[in-house]
C-alpha cells in the first residue's frame, strides 16, 4: 500500500513532463537593415542654373547741355519720358541780345568787304603802302570769321536732341541762365534702349556668351526675353567679377534705374552634382548621408553651389563615385546599417518571420 502511494506522484511528473513540448529558440538580437534608394555623386549636367542680378541702365546715354552761356533759357520743349528726335529742339534760348551783335558784325563786315574790294589791282602801284592794302584785306577776313561766330552762336540759341532716345532726366526751367556748367539739361537713353547691367563671377563668365538668351524678371514680377549683347573682356581685381549686358525689348515698364534678375537659357555644363532631395540642412550647415563599403551611413558636411533642373553641385564632399542616400529626410543616424538600392525604389526593410504557434498540449 506504501509503494503505490510512492508510485502515484511519480507517475504523474513523468506523464506532464511528457505532454510539455520545449518552446522554439527566439532569433538573435541584432540591426536590421533598412533598405534605402542611394545615387551615386557622379557628374551631371546642370541646365538654367546659372543666374545674376544687377541694374536697368541706358545702353547708351547722351547728355544734352547748352553750347553758349550767358543766355536766358526762353522755352523748354521736352520733358522727362518723353520720346525726342535727333535734331528736335528742347530748349530755345533768348537771342535778344545776340541778335543786336549780329546786326552790328553784319554792317562792319560789309564795310570791311567794301574796304577790301577799292584796294584790288592797286598792288605795286604806289597808290597806297602794301602795308596799308594788306591791313585791308586782313580786316575784311577778320570782319568774316566774327560774323560767321556770331551766326553760328545764333543757330545754337535752339538746344537740340543729338541722338534719338527718351527724356530720362530733366534739370532745365525757362528763365535759367546758360552757364555752361558740369550738370546737363538732359538726359537721353539713346533709343528707348535699356539693358540689364549684372556683375558675374570669373567662373561663371566663361560660360556665357554674346547672343546667348536669358529671360529677366523685372521688378513688377514680369519675365522678358533678353539677349546677351557684351561680356566683359576683364575681370575686376578687387570684388572678381565681370560685367555683362542683356538687351531687352523697348517698352514703357522697363525703367532705367530698376533692379532685375536674368537666368541665362542653354547654359549646361557636367559637374559633381547629386538631386536636391539628397541634401539636408540644419544648424551645422549642409551634409549628405554617405552609405560606406560595410552598407553603414555617415554624415558627410558639403558645400554646395550651382542649381538648376533639381540638381546641387557638390563643390567639396565625398568624391566621386560615393553612394548617397537619395531621401535626406530619412531618419538615419551615422552608423546604421541599411540595405543600399540603385536604380529603383526602395522597399520596405525585411523584418524576419514570426515564430510558429505553439502546439497545444498533449493530453
Amino acid at each position: 500500500m506504501r509503494s503505490t502511494t510512492l508510485l502515484l506522484p511519480l507517475l504523474a511528473v513523468l506523464a506532464l513532463g511528457a505532454c510539455h513540448k520545449p518552446e522554439p529558440a527566439k532569433p538573435a538580437d541584432g540591426p536590421q537593415a533598412r533598405s534605402v534608394r542611394v545615387v551615386r555623386v557622379e557628374p551631371r549636367a546642370i541646365t538654367g542654373a546659372l543666374s545674376a542680378s544687377g541694374d536697368l541702365v541706358p545702353r547708351e546715354e547722351a547728355a544734352v547741355a547748352a553750347e553758349v552761356t550767358g543766355f536766358r533759357v526762353l522755352r523748354v520743349a521736352a520733358d522727362v519720358g518723353d520720346y525726342v528726335r535727333a535734331g528736335q529742339t528742347l530748349v530755345q534760348l533768348d537771342p535778344a541780345l545776340l541778335q543786336a551783335q549780329l546786326a552790328q558784325a553784319e554792317a562792319q563786315a560789309a564795310q570791311a568787304e567794301d574796304q577790301a574790294r577799292r584796294v584790288q589791282g592797286l598792288d605795286g602801284q604806289g597808290v597806297l603802302a602794301q602795308e596799308q592794302i594788306a591791313q585791308r584785306r586782313f580786316q575784311a577776313q577778320v570782319a568774316r570769321a566774327n560774323l560767321r561766330d556770331l551766326q553760328t552762336r545764333m543757330r545754337k540759341m535752339s538746344v537740340t536732341a543729338p541722338v534719338s532716345g527718351l527724356v530720362l532726366e530733366r534739370t532745365v526751367r525757362p528763365g535759367d541762365l546758360s552757364a555752361g556748367g558740369a550738370q546737363p539739361w538732359f538726359r537721353l537713353a539713346r533709343d528707348g534702349q535699356i539693358e540689364l547691367s549684372a556683375d558675374v563671377s570669373e567662373n561663371s563668365l566663361v560660360r556665357i556668351r554674346p547672343g546667348q538668351g536669358a529671360t529677366v524678371t523685372l521688378p513688377g514680377g514680369e519675365a522678358v526675353q533678353g539677349r546677351v549683347r557684351f561680356v566683359s573682356p576683364q575681370i575686376d581685381p578687387q570684388t572678381k567679377l565681370g560685367e555683362v549686358r542683356i538687351t531687352l525689348p523697348v517698352r514703357s515698364d522697363i525703367r532705367a534705374g530698376g533692379f532685375a534678375q536674368a537666368v541665362f537659357d542653354d547654359v549646361s555644363s557636367s559637374i559633381l552634382a547629386l538631386p536636391e532631395s539628397a541634401i539636408r540642412y540644419d544648424a551645422n550647415g549642409a551634409s549628405v548621408m554617405v552609405v560606406g563599403a560595410d552598407n553603414r551611413v555617415r554624415r558627410v558636411a558639403v558645400q554646395t553651389g550651382q542649381r538648376g533642373s533639381g540638381l546641387v553641385q557638390i563643390v567639396r564632399g565625398p568624391p566621386a563615385g560615393a553612394r548617397v542616400v537619395q531621401n535626406a529626410a530619412s531618419f538615419l543616424l551615422d552608423g546604421d546599417l541599411v540595405r543600399p538600392v540603385e536604380g529603383g525604389a526602395a522597399t520596405a526593410p525585411v523584418r524576419p518571420a514570426a515564430p510558429a504557434a505553439a502546439a497545444g498540449a498533449k493530453r
